[in-house]
């Protein structure tokens, strides 16, 4: 189901919403955060035929292509499997440009100054997840939350910047950077100047979180691949920042005397494929699986 634009509410209520999913099936539901009215996005959605308020929903962030239908759909077939309703809230290039508004969760503006916290993206998949609550779509108190490659960056940032309380698993994965967990860099490169405390990092640090990298997600250049400066301290690929991003959350732990409960899961033969990507992600989430190293090389699409 597609809401056209005539149909489109100001703000996306909760009658609407449970009218737009009332049937399994694929919806495209147009939507408009109230603390960015002049931002418009989609929720790209699937609710499998078997899917029952009490069963999981799973929150899926796109990469840099903006294409949250293609990775809704990609999660079908984990979705028909286990019942699943799957919600992938995507931000069109036109209404949030840039890695800024996206990537990096719109927490600062075009000039660096700090914008106002209510405003930050990171905070909409929980505002869609309570949306999902209030019509009746929902009887889980958290959901499951998963991003590939600019996704698994928005992910890992909503992480350091959000309550913690609606996700009962979190996965980024294939991120092309991350944001250290730390006060003592500037955000994005660390969590510095954007009223965080030690506290923040400490419970970040304590969330079991699983970082996913494809062993064969090696490329050390092309447009896709951030290549500032506190991008390549991390590494020369996404695979070998994806490491120093678990190492450096384990000093940073050992550091302030807590706990770091994250989790690097490497899945062999794969590159930067977020399609592929999400079925693995749906199996070890759901089916407690991994796939089996390949036998023989093969041809690698990335997939953004």
């Amino acid at each position: 189901m597609t809401l056209p634009a005539s149909q489109t509410p100001d703000v996306l209520t909760p009658g609407i919403l449970a009218t737009a999913l009332a049937a399994p099936g694929r919806a495209s539901i147009p939507f408009l955060d109230p603390h960015s009215p002049d931002r418009p996005l989609v929720l790209e959605c699937y609710r499998a035929p078997g899917h029952r308020p009490e069963n999981p929903v799973v929150m899926v962030q796109h990469g840099m292509l903006r294409n949250g239908d293609e990775y809704c759909e990609a999660w079908i077939p984990t979705a028909d499997r286990h019942g699943l309703l799957i919600v992938a809230p995507t931000f069109p290039a036109d209404t949030w440009p840039g890695a800024g508004p996206y990537n990096d969760g719109n927490v600062l503006g075009g000039d660096g100054d700090l914008r106002p916290r209510e405003s930050w993206s990171q905070a909409i998949p929980g505002r869609v997840f309570g949306l999902l609550r209030q019509a009746g779509l929902v009887a889980r108190n958290k959901a499951y939350l998963w991003g590939h490659s600019a996704g698994g960056q928005f992910v890992h940032r909503l992480m350091a910047t959000q309550d913690h309380a609606a996700f009962e698993a979190v996965a980024p994965a294939n991120a092309g950077w991350y944001t250290l967990p730390t006060l003592d860099a500037p955000y994005p490169k660390g969590l510095g100047g954007i009223g965080l405390t030690r506290d923040d990092v400490a419970r970040l640090l304590a969330y079991p979180m699983v970082i996913f990298a494809g062993d064969q997600d090696t490329e050390t250049e092309g447009p896709s691949l951030p290549s500032h400066a506190a991008a390549r301290a991390q590494g020369p690929h996404r695979f070998a920042r994806a490491h120093a991003y678990l190492e450096r959350g384990r000093a940073e732990a050992a550091r302030l005397g807590v706990a770091c409960n994250w989790r690097l899961v490497v899945v062999p033969g794969i590159g930067h494929e977020g399609m592929r990507m999400s079925g693995i992600a749906g199996d070890y989430w759901f089916d407690g699986k991994m796939p089996e190293a390949p036998t023989a090389p093969r041809e690698i699409r990335k997939e953004l």
